[in-house]
C-alpha cells in the first residue's frame, strides 16, 4: 500500500512537470525580451513570434529555414525590434520576416543576406515597417534566390556610404534603400524578385541614395528576374554636391543585368537633388505603368532616361522637373518600342523636354510639352554640356517611328529652339496636333539641321 502511494505520488509530480514543460515550451514562441529572443534563436525553434517591442544589444541572424513574427499588442500596434548601434535582422536560407517593425540606424542594414549558399531559397518579407536599408546582395557562391515582399515601407535609410556601386556610362549608381544586386559573376546564377506594396521615404523626407535600386553582376553574369515591381510612393535624393558630374541615383532603377517583366508605380516618384534620375533603365524592362505624378526638383534630374532595352512605358500623369538641366525623358542608348506620357513641362536652362539619341518605336505625348527655360549645364554620361531649353530634340543618331504630341509644343526661354532635329536623325512621322511655340528673344520654333 505504502508502494503503491509512492508510485502515485511520483506519476503525479511527473505529469505537472509535463504539463510546466509544455506550457513553457508554448510560452518560448511568445517572446518578449532580447534574451528570449536570443535563446529561441539558438534552440531550434523554426516559429519564433515577439509580442512587445525589444530592444537588441546586437544584430540577429535567423537560422535556415525560420520564421520570425510579430503579434499585434492590445492597441493593434505591431511589435518593433529595435536595434542600438548595429545591422537590423540577418537572412540566411528560406527566412521569413513577417508583420514586425524593424528599427536599425538609418545607414545601417535593417535587412540584410549573410551567407554563400548555392540555394537561398525564398527569403520573404511581408507587412513591415522598416527604418535602415533592406540589402539583398547575393555574392559568388549563390546561384539561386527567390525574395517576396508584400507591404513593405521603407520609411527612412541612408544608402550613400556602400562601395558596391554599378559603374558605366561615365558614372557610379548608389545603392538604394531597397537594394537587390546579384554580385556573382556565373552567368547561370538568378535571383527572383517580387514585389507588391513597396513604399520608401516621405514626402520631404526622402531616403539618401537611390530609392529601388535592382541590378545584376552587369552586362553578362549573375542575373535578376523581376516577375513584378509594385510601388506607392518612392521619396528619394543621394545629397550629391553640385558639380560632382560621376555619381547619380535613381528613384526607381533597373540596372544592367536586371530584366523585369512588369513594374507598376501607384504611388508618386520624387527625387530632390543633383543627378537624381527619378526613374531608370539600364536593363531591360517589358512593361512599366506610372500611374501618378513623375517630379523631379534637383540638377540634372530626368524623370525617365533610358539606356536599356523597354518594350512598353507608360506614364499616365504629368511629368514636371525643377532645375538646372534637369529634363523629362532622354533616350541615350538602347530603345523603347511604345513610349506614351500625359504631359511633359521642364523648368530650369537646359531643361529639355524630349532627347532622342537612338532609335525608338513610337512616342505619344496626350497633352501638352512646355520647357522654361534658356541655355544651361546638364549632366550627360557623366559630362556637363550645356544644352538649350529644347521641347523636343532628335540628336544624330536618333530615330522614331512615329512621334504624335495631341497637346501644345511650347518655349518659354532666350535663344532657344522649340523643335530641333540634328543632321543624322530621322522621324518617319510626326503629328503636333496644338500649337508649336516660342517665347523668348532669338527664339524658333523649329530648326533641321542639314
Amino acid at each position: 500500500m505504502k508502494n503503491n502511494k509512492i508510485l502515485a505520488i511520483i506519476l503525479s509530480i511527473l505529469w505537472i512537470s509535463s504539463v510546466s514543460y509544455g506550457q513553457n515550451e508554448s510560452n518560448m514562441s511568445l517572446i518578449n525580451n532580447f534574451n528570449d529572443l536570443m535563446i529561441a534563436l539558438q534552440s531550434g525553434q523554426k516559429q519564433i513570434v515577439i509580442g512587445r517591442n525589444i530592444t537588441c544589444n546586437h544584430s540577429l541572424v535567423l537560422p535556415e529555414g525560420v520564421t520570425l513574427k510579430g503579434e499585434p499588442q492590445e492597441n493593434g500596434e505591431l511589435p518593433m525590434l529595435l536595434f542600438r548601434d548595429s545591422d537590423g535582422v540577418g537572412l540566411t536560407v528560406d527566412n521569413s520576416l513577417v508583420d514586425i517593425k524593424i528599427n536599425a540606424p538609418v545607414d545601417q542594414r535593417a535587412i540584410y543576406t549573410t551567407v554563400a549558399k548555392e540555394d537561398l531559397g525564398v527569403l520573404r518579407m511581408e507587412n513591415l515597417s522598416v527604418h535602415g536599408q533592406i540589402s539583398i546582395i547575393t555574392r559568388i557562391g549563390v546561384q539561386s534566390a527567390d525574395i517576396v515582399l508584400s507591404n513593405v515601407d521603407i520609411i527612412a535609410a541612408d544608402a550613400r556610404h556602400y562601395l558596391e556601386q554599378p559603374q558605366k556610362y561615365g558614372v557610379n549608381v548608389l545603392q538604394g534603400a531597397f537594394t537587390v544586386y546579384n554580385m556573382n559573376g556565373d552567368e547561370n546564377s538568378l535571383v527572383r524578385v517580387r514585389a507588391t506594396q513597396l513604399t520608401v521615404g516621405r514626402k520631404d523626407a526622402p531616403v539618401l541614395g537611390s530609392g529601388i535600386f535592382i541590378a545584376g553582376f552587369g552586362d553578362q553574369g549573375g542575373r535578376v528576374e523581376v516577375s513584378l515591381l509594385e510601388t506607392g510612393a518612392v521619396h528619394s535624393t543621394g545629397k550629391i554636391p553640385f558639380g560632382v558630374a560621376d555619381f547619380i541615383t535613381g528613384g526607381v532603377f533597373i540596372l544592367n543585368g536586371a530584366h523585369a517583366q512588369e513594374v507598376v508605380t501607384n504611388g508618386e516618384l520624387v527625387t530632390y537633388g543633383v543627378n537624381d534620375m527619378v526613374t531608370d533603365v539600364w536593363g531591360s524592362v517589358d512593361n512599366w505603368t506610372s500611374n501618378q505624378p513623375i517630379t523631379s526638383y534637383g540638377p540634372s534630374g530626368i524623370g525617365f532616361v533610358n539606356f536599356g532595352v523597354v518594350k512598353n512605358y507608360t506614364v499616365n500623369a504629368p511629368i514636371q522637373t525643377y532645375g538646372l538641366g534637369a529634363r523629362g525623358y532622354n533616350q541615350y542608348d538602347g530603345t523603347v518600342e511604345h513610349i506614351s506620357f500625359k504631359s511633359i513641362e521642364t523648368f530650369g536652362d537646359g531643361s529639355v523636354g524630349v532627347q532622342i539619341s537612338r532609335e525608338i518605336g513610337t512616342l505619344t505625348i496626350e497633352e501638352d510639352l512646355i520647357t522654361h527655360g534658356s541655355v544651361g549645364n546638364t549632366l550627360v554620361k557623366g559630362v556637363i554640356i550645356q544644352l538649350p531649353a529644347y521641347a523636343l530634340s532628335i540628336k544624330e543618331g536618333g530615330a522614331a517611328k512615329s512621334i504624335t504630341i495631341k497637346g501644345d509644343v511650347k518655349t518659354y526661354g532666350d535663344d532657344v529652339t522649340t523643335i530641333i532635329t540634328e543632321k543624322g536623325s530621322e522621324v518617319k512621322k510626326i503629328e503636333i496636333q496644338g500649337k508649336v511655340e516660342a517665347h523668348g528673344n532669338n527664339a524658333n520654333t523649329k530648326l533641321v539641321d542639314q
